[in-house]
């Protein structure tokens, strides 16, 4: 199985790149080249707010059965308070990235009979986040594109899945609370379980999703958020 991780450079995709490494032949992408050689890897280096083409191609080029769109840009501020050009980034990074590169790969998923795609989406696209709107909606986009894309290639044996994550121990969500109006301990104390979510509690489930065990599981949105998604 060839799989591609998205933003793997650091955080949650470094560590789905990592743990994917015992099931597979796994490819790594992000905007840090230094980063990415030390994953051991084969590597393309791409900002995905920019111009994808060069991945475009990276995956033609290297089979890619498994797609993990993992890499995303979170920004804390009011609907009002943000440029054009940051509205346009957020969504080309988090949204429209996902589904150009879902399609380039989805040829080949089809040929082989065969395929997954995971999206890492956030509990802030279930719920909604107020001053993180563009971020929020663009993620709740991505629990579309996974349903109805789900319906699609479910005669190829393809599954779609997203995982949301609550708040997770990395540095993204840690300075991610620091530009928040909340410290770290308000947040934890809104969280039934009283805890961040690990990075490796992602991988795994990502590692479960592509298994064949799983392979009824589609179109779904799964939230592993310690109990942030039910309430307080």
């Amino acid at each position: 199985m060839n799989i591609l991780v998205t933003g793997a450079s650091k955080g949650i995709g470094k560590v789905i790149a990592e743990e994917l490494k015992s099931v597979g032949t796994v490819f790594v992408t992000g905007r840090n080249e230094e980063a990415l050689k030390k994953s051991g890897c084969k590597y393309c280096v791409c900002d995905l707010s920019g111009n994808i083409k060069v991945l475009e191609d990276f995956i033609l080029e290297n089979n890619i059965d498994i797609l993990i769109n993992n890499a995303a840009e979170y920004r804390y501020d009011g609907l009002d308070d943000l440029k054009e050009e940051d509205i346009e980034r957020l969504y080309r990074t988090n949204l429209i990235a996902p589904a150009k590169l879902s399609a380039i790969a989805i040829p080949h998923m089809k040929k082989s009979q065969w395929g997954r795609i995971i999206n890492i989406g956030s509990i802030s696209g279930v719920m909604g986040e107020a001053n993180a709107s563009i971020y929020s909606s663009s993620k709740a986009g991505l629990l579309g594109l996974t349903k109805a894309l789900a319906l699609e290639l479910a005669v190829y044996n393809i599954t779609v899945n997203t995982i949301n994550p609550g708040w997770v121990q990395t540095r993204l969500g840690i300075e991610s609370i620091e530009e928040s109006d909340f410290t770290q301990d308000e947040i934890i104390e809104c969280v039934p379980q009283k805890r961040f979510i690990k990075p490796i509690e992602v991988a795994q489930l990502c590692k479960y999703l592509i298994s064949e065990d799983a392979k009824g599981i589609t179109g779904q949105g799964i939230n592993l958020c310690a109990g942030l998604s039910v309430g307080i």
